[in-house]
């Protein structure tokens, strides 16, 4: 029985939250991949499509889309996912986890790409002002 931490996040007013999900919902993801669109009422947001864009695993390591599968790897990395180099022409190993969601994926991160009718962040009314 999987628990997966879902973070959704809105293009377009810049904020995120968190939901967590467990059994029977958390188990539908499992094989899915980063690119894949899930239902949004998996998490209570009946109406929306979520978009799948990484992940993390147990130990901290994260998703990368180019490894296939759910694996750990080393790999040698310039730039880009998971490295920024500080100097030109700087290289190094680091361990990602593959782009496949698994048992041992402990957060995926999601962004929305199909809006519902209700909206999911609230806005704050200004009280007591005059």
């Amino acid at each position: 029985m999987a628990t997966f931490r879902i973070v959704v996040s809105d293009p377009k007013s810049g904020k995120s939250l968190q939901r967590e999900i467990s059994e029977r919902p958390a188990d539908s993801l499992i094989g899915k991949k980063i690119g894949d669109t899930i239902e949004g009422s998996l998490i209570g947001f009946d109406g929306y499509r979520l978009k799948i864009t990484g992940g993390t695993d147990k130990d901290g390591f994260p998703m990368s889309p180019s490894i296939p599968g759910g694996v750990r790897k080393a790999v040698l990395l310039s730039s880009g996912f998971g490295f920024h180099p500080k100097r030109k022409g700087m290289r190094k190993k680091k361990i990602l986890r593959g782009n496949t969601i698994t048992s041992e994926i402990v957060q995926i991160n999601t962004v929305i790409v199909e809006y519902g009718e209700k909206p999911i962040f609230e806005e704050k009314k200004d009280e007591g002002t005059a």
